[in-house]
């Protein structure tokens, strides 16, 4: 048995090296050949001629002018008066209980009202040495500006209070980083956690020999403006007697900042004795973060998440204040302004706006003059253009000849050739 030989176990081998090997298959980086890849896609290529392109000048003319009627009616149906306040406490006479007001410049006041009467006898005035509450238990001496104006027409309501800043660049690309994402998601962050962060140089400070992070730290909140104001008093209203007043009640607290903004921060739960307050809040936080003056609420205080969402150019209004459900009757008003901010240091302006809205937003004329002037374009160029065709037309070619798929017919002894201009060679 074991001199026999191994017939199918010799076949079996021969047959393996006996088969043909299959070629390899070589690599190609040619695209698949498919439409899509090989750019064989259908395409619409429109011939521009004067049958075409003068009907669409004019179209666009006739849609684009209402269109920008519509706009800049609306704009012009806002009412709005606007107050600079930057010199107040310069410039503005002395209060003395009620009296001493003086006339703004004229070049302070802008106005827009319906009413051809548009006379809002302006008037201002400072008292120095004030000593104003800003935080519970907290008074700081500083200035207050009272401002008194005319309200020619009923506004609103939806009437809007914003306060506007001039040449405070918020869009610098430090300013506008410098703030720390957990911090305000009320999450516990350490000196460690702050320093060399966004935050720097305005991370923390040593106190006591123990490094302590700023609550909120960063140079936007460090610089959040601070000037505050009452709501719009009536004076002498009707039916009053003597020197009644009656305020306009506006909130300045609620339905001010953009709710998605507001889903962004979380009060902190970190404990006071760990965080200290920036360097320009120590006005209203003297002896820091205690329990009977603690950290701000950023949850629930809508001013400072207005503020945190930085304006994009160097003049810029940011909402302070609102009433939904009641218009601002004509009359004569005051408003008080506790004066902190600083602007003249930085050659900036601030002033208030009271102002109403339409369905197409606030006062823009912008929009409506830029829809009026493409229109206008488009309709002079469209006359010059068909003038122009009517008085010396030009000869157009033949479209025929626009067609790179269509191969001319071989003409004897010469070559062919597609629309593109390339040859095709006779042995190709």
């Amino acid at each position: 048995m074991s001199d026999s030989p191994r017939v199918g176990h010799t076949d079996s081998l021969d047959s393996l090296d006996t088969a043909p090997n299959k070629p390899d298959k070589k690599k190609s980086r040619r695209p698949a050949n498919t439409a899509f890849r090989q750019q064989r896609l259908k395409a619409w290529q429109p011939i521009l001629t004067p049958k075409t392109v003068l009907p669409l000048f004019f179209a666009i003319g006739v849609i684009f002018a209402p269109i920008g009627g519509l706009l800049l009616y609306a704009s012009t149906q806002v009412q709005e008066i606007r107050l600079d306040y930057t010199h107040c406490t310069a410039d503005a006479p002395a209060y003395n209980n009620g009296k001493g007001f003086g006339s703004m410049p004229s070049s302070d006041i802008e106005t827009q009202f319906k009413t051809s009467n548009t006379s809002i006898d302006a008037q201002w005035a400072v008292q120095s040495d004030v000593d104003i509450p800003v935080n519970p238990g907290v008074k700081v001496s500083g200035q207050r500006c009272y401002l008194r104006f005319n309200i020619p027409e009923s506004m609103g309501p939806p009437v809007l209070f914003y306060y506007q800043l001039t040449n405070f660049y918020q869009n610098h690309r430090r300013y506008a980083d410098s703030f720390d994402v957990n911090q305000l998601k009320g999450d516990n962050r350490s000196w460690g956690d702050i320093h060399g962060s966004k935050c720097t140089p305005l991370e923390g400070e040593t106190v006591d020999g123990v490094k302590k992070p700023y609550y909120p730290c960063g140079l936007i909140a460090n610089s959040m403006f601070n000037d505050s104001y009452t709501s719009p008093e009536l004076l002498n209203p009707p039916g009053g007697r003597g020197n009644e007043t009656q305020t306009y009640l506006m909130a300045n607290n609620t339905n001010i900042a953009w709710s998605s903004d507001r889903d962004l921060y979380n009060p902190t739960t970190q404990s006071l004795s760990e965080i200290i307050p920036p360097p320009n809040w120590r006005l209203r936080y003297p002896d820091g973060y205690t329990k009977t003056n603690p950290p701000p609420n950023l949850k629930e205080w809508q001013a400072f998440q207005v503020w945190m969402r930085t304006a994009g150019l160097p003049t810029f209004s940011k909402l302070y204040q609102r009433n939904d459900t009641q218009a601002m009757a004509e009359g004569r008003y005051q408003i008080i302004i506790d004066d902190f901010f600083p602007t003249t240091e930085y050659r900036g302006k601030k002033s208030i706006i009271i102002t109403t809205r339409t369905v197409v937003g606030g006062r823009n004329n912008f929009l409506g003059i830029a829809y009026i002037v493409v229109a206008g374009l488009c309709i002079v160029l469209g006359v010059i253009f068909l003038a122009s065709h009517l008085i010396k037309p030009r000869k157009l070619g033949d479209h025929t000849y626009l067609s790179w798929n269509n191969v001319p017919t071989s003409k004897p002894g010469g070559n062919t050739a597609v629309a593109s201009g390339r040859e095709i060679r006779p042995d190709a």
